[in-house]
């Protein structure tokens, strides 16, 4: 047939065969060849004898071996979805589907494959994809699943923790028929997908051989991205409200609109600039969140609703029911698309925010001032210490106040700061923080606005200068409260002088101590020498 001593010089009846390369003899090193034949023939089979002759200038023997060659008939074939005859060449391929998916439909794809042979073969099926219109080989097709030979089912390195969570799957459909099934499509699956069988059969070594494999293109898929579609528009552009009034705003958004529980949607409402602050949010399973701003201990639980109006994606509404002052700035709806997974897990695909709404508010001002003083200038220690602090507020609206003391403290070379003293809120509960001293206080109104701190046995360590702060509150119809205003007043010193009594306290302790001393120097002197004269007589 051939030969490595002259590859161009066979036999007549392979001449032909070996003159185009379709049978060749390759040397893998110096004692080895390997004998190539690209088309297999029926009357291809035979006895194979590999011979050896000696050519070398010593004469060692000629060797050789034979190897017997059967040919089966090639009964494997491979159909695409739509009608088409059997795939007979090697690799074959056709004018596939065109098909077009939204981001998170499912992708079905079959493929029918059989072998007609007579020996006991087995066949490998294996679903892949590559880029449109990209050469196909196994470099460029990515696998997406496959039944190997020994029928177990094995997903591709890209595609394998999907397979895992469920996301895809391969069966067999009766005898002929594979199904691949993508769950949840994403735009990384477009492309051109293919399905590829292999025959193998075991050769008397226990060792498997692929004698054949064809593949056929089964569709052109696209993936259209929902971020790609999904756009948010909210409105009115611009709003004027007076304070008490209702605000509503509206959020439309407009995408790809696909069956629960592919697709879900979640829509908050922020306001402010860069990523702005939470007003409201509605998550994907319709549950709505008031920001932390619109619901604490401070303000109160504003009434403020977040509600879908039409289905996915939808229309919704904001409304914040008495509209304060604080709630004038530039708003925005922000949208989020997300896919559930079969195992109910979400996977965000898109995300959109809408335009900046201005809502302007009419506000009646708030005035407030606030003047601390001692109504006794000169504090001794150990009297109690008044401190007032008169309050004017000009307002049309009913407006509590909260009040809060504070002394300024000094450590080092430091700066002053602050300590809250004690406070009584807008409500009238007092509270209490402590002194320097350990002392006693007590707060109460002694006029319509005006607070009273008193700080009972002053001593030297409640030295300092003390100020109020005064904070505004409004009550709004729907129970909320809006801080109107703060106002701090200028600071008093208070300085517990020491009484006279206290300035001489120390040297009469001192005179005593020594008159006692003294006298009872003399005593003992006298004492002394009254006792001598007296052993004397």
């Amino acid at each position: 047939m051939v030969s490595t001593r002259d590859p161009s010089f066979p036999y007549a009846v392979f001449s032909p065969r070996v003159q185009s390369g379709e049978v060749s003899v390759q040397r893998l090193r110096g004692d080895a060849v390997e004998l190539h034949i690209a088309r297999l023939q029926a009357e291809d089979a035979g006895v194979y004898e590999c011979y050896t002759p000696t050519t070398d200038s010593t004469y060692h023997g000629n060797y050789s071996s034979k190897v017997v060659l059967k040919v089966i008939p090639d009964m494997l074939w491979v159909l695409a979805p739509t009608p088409r005859p059997p795939l007979r060449s090697r690799m074959a391929s056709t004018s596939p589907l065109q098909l077009s998916l939204l981001e998170g439909q499912e992708l079905q794809l079959s493929c029918m494959t059989q072998s007609q042979t007579q020996q006991h073969t087995h066949l490998s099926v294996s679903f892949g994809v590559s880029a449109p219109d990209a050469p196909v080989g196994h470099q460029t097709l990515q696998e997406v699943v496959g039944v190997r030979r020994d029928f177990a089912v094995e997903a591709g390195e890209h595609f394998a923790d999907r397979y895992q969570a469920g996301e895809l799957s391969m069966a067999k459909a009766g005898s002929e028929q594979y199904k691949l099934a993508i769950g949840r499509v994403r735009p990384g699956d477009a492309g051109t997908y293919h399905c590829t069988v292999g025959e193998w059969i075991q050769d008397p070594d226990s060792s498997w051989q692929l004698i054949t494999e064809k593949r056929a293109a089964l569709a052109q898929v696209t993936v259209q991205s929902i971020a790609s579609q999904l756009a948010v528009s909210a409105g009115p552009p611009k709003v004027r409200l007076s304070a008490g009034d209702a605000l509503e705003l509206l959020c439309n958004l407009s995408g790809p609109v696909l069956p629960a529980p592919h697709v879900a949607y979640a829509v908050s409402w922020v306001v402010g600039e860069g990523d702005g602050l939470l007003v409201a949010q509605l998550d994907t399973d319709g549950v709505a969140v008031v920001g932390e701003s619109y619901a604490n201990s401070q303000v109160g639980r504003r009434q403020v609703s977040l509600q879908k109006l039409t289905p996915a994606p939808g229309s919704y509404r904001l409304r914040i029911e008495s509209a304060q002052p604080g709630d004038e700035g530039t708003y925005r709806c922000v949208a989020q698309a997300y896919v559930r997974s079969p195992d109910a897990r979400l996977r965000e695909v898109a995300s959109s925010r809408s335009q900046g709404l201005k809502v302007h508010m009419k506000s009646e001002a708030v005035v407030v001032e606030a003047y601390a003083w001692l109504p006794i200038p000169a504090t001794y220690r150990g009297d109690t210490a008044e401190l007032l602090c008169n309050i004017s507020v000009e307002s049309t609206q009913a407006v509590n106040v909260a009040v809060s003391w504070w002394v300024e403290v000094t450590v080092g070379e430091e700066e002053p700061q602050g300590r809250m003293v004690a406070s009584v809120s807008r409500d009238g509960v007092a509270e209490l923080g402590q002194r320097a001293s350990g002392g006693d206080m007590s707060l109460d109104k002694v006029g319509p606005q005006c607070h009273r701190l008193r700080l009972h046995g002053v001593q030297p360590s409640d030295e300092g200068r003390y100020h109020c702060a005064v904070t505004s509150w409004v009550r709004y119809p729907d129970r909320s409260w809006y801080n109107a205003g703060a106002v701090k007043s200028n600071s008093v010193a208070v300085y517990p002088y020491a009484r006279a009594m206290d300035t001489l306290f120390i040297p009469l302790i001192v005179g005593i101590a020594s008159a006692l001393f003294t006298g009872i120097a003399i005593l003992a002197s006298i004492t002394c020498c009254f006792m001598r004269r007296l052993r004397k007589r």
